[in-house]
């Protein structure tokens, strides 16, 4: 079934609109049937990272279902997890439209779409609805554009989710929002941190512990790394996220027309300076915590090298855009067979094999 929905679909929704073809593809799995029980997957795809286990590691990523509407018909494409957001205290409409663009001769994705989301509220009764089906189901939150404190209202939004989230990714590296991604510098974050952290310390006396991740832009300067790290290091963060869209372009694309828009550039254009930055920061993290790796992943190929740059989860969004639904499980039966061809009982041993490697080289561009 799954197999026949990926044919019919892809071809059908690449003729609409970006953002219309992703409305319809929303539409379309909510009509899916709940994921079969118990997962299908083989034992040796099992992970586990920040005190959950993952039935595989391949994940959604956040962007794609930003209202929670679609979680069980993405479970039941095979994801292992799925991130919905970016979500914001008070539902907004975004930047105006047109504001996603396909690269086709690229096979990337430039987006501006400035967290268009239906608010705590909407999102909040939508998880609060499917909580007994399962799945770890991370949050992606946010800070609204017009905010006044938006260290406040990450803090709000962990207060409110805490009950129905898996885990929580503090999402300050859009390019999309004015100003975000100055929370990545040292000072700001290390308060933006220090506040996420205590409150998600206090409601999970309540709600269980909940993990906590921070989500960080390919385009910081290796110094600036050091410190999100470092920061991320002391204040003792589950996890972190590597890495949201680039607003770098590279010389390489071929779809001059459209390069120059404005937005966060994903999908294979990005894939070596994410994976780069993944290995930076699986070297400086030193296991301190676990890694997501994102960006470019778009085959069981890519896969596998962002684990060996340092990611012990994965996520993908832009690779089902040129690849289809299909992606899902080829990259599940590529991972399993890098397992069996290298005679182990699981990935862990790929993670980070090649990241000090990766560090000595130049620089990506």
């Amino acid at each position: 079934m799954m197999g026949l929905f990926g044919r019919l679909a892809r071809p059908l929704l690449r003729a609409f609109d970006p953002e219309d073809a992703h409305v319809l593809a929303i539409r379309g799995l909510k009509l899916l049937p709940p994921p079969r029980s118990p997962a299908e997957d083989p034992p040796e795809l099992a992970t586990r990272a920040f005190g959950l286990n993952f039935p595989n590691p391949l994940g959604i990523a956040p962007g794609f279902d930003k209202n929670a509407e679609a979680v069980d018909g993405l479970f039941r494409l095979g994801f292992g997890f799925v991130e919905i957001g970016t979500v914001t205290p008070r539902s907004q409409v975004g930047n105006p439209k047109p504001r996603l663009f396909r690269l086709d001769a690229d096979e990337g994705v430039i987006n501006r779409l400035g967290f268009n989301n239906d608010g705590q509220a909407a999102v909040l009764a939508r998880l609060a609805a499917r909580a007994g089906r399962g799945g770890i189901v991370g949050v992606n939150v946010g800070a609204n554009k017009d905010s006044l404190d938006r260290t406040e209202d990450y803090v709000k939004l962990i207060e409110a989710f805490a009950p129905v989230a898996s885990y929580f990714t503090v999402n300050i590296s859009s390019p999309n929002t004015p100003g975000l991604r100055n929370l990545q510098q040292a000072d700001a974050l290390d308060d933006l941190l220090a506040r996420t952290i205590a409150v998600r310390d206090r409601v999970s006396r309540d709600a269980g512990p909940v993990p906590l991740l921070l989500k960080i832009a390919p385009d910081l300067t290796l110094s600036e790394l050091d410190d999100v790290v470092g920061i991320a290091r002391k204040r003792k963060v589950d996890g972190m996220i590597v890495s949201n869209t680039t607003i770098t372009r590279p010389a390489t694309l071929r779809q001059r027309d459209k390069a120059g828009e404005v937005g966060g550039l994903s999908g294979k254009p990005l894939f070596r300076l994410s994976t780069r930055m993944l290995a930076e920061t699986y070297v400086r993290a030193e296991s301190a915590f676990p890694l997501i790796g994102v960006g470019g992943i778009d085959s069981g190929a890519t896969a596998i090298a962002k684990i060996k740059a340092g990611a012990t989860l994965l996520q993908v969004y832009s690779g089902l855009v040129y690849k289809g639904v299909g992606l899902v499980g080829d990259i599940k039966r590529d991972l399993a067979l890098a397992v069996s061809r290298g005679r182990r009982t699981s990935l862990n041993a790929l993670i980070g094999a090649d990241a000090a490697t990766m560090t000595a080289e130049s620089w990506p561009v």
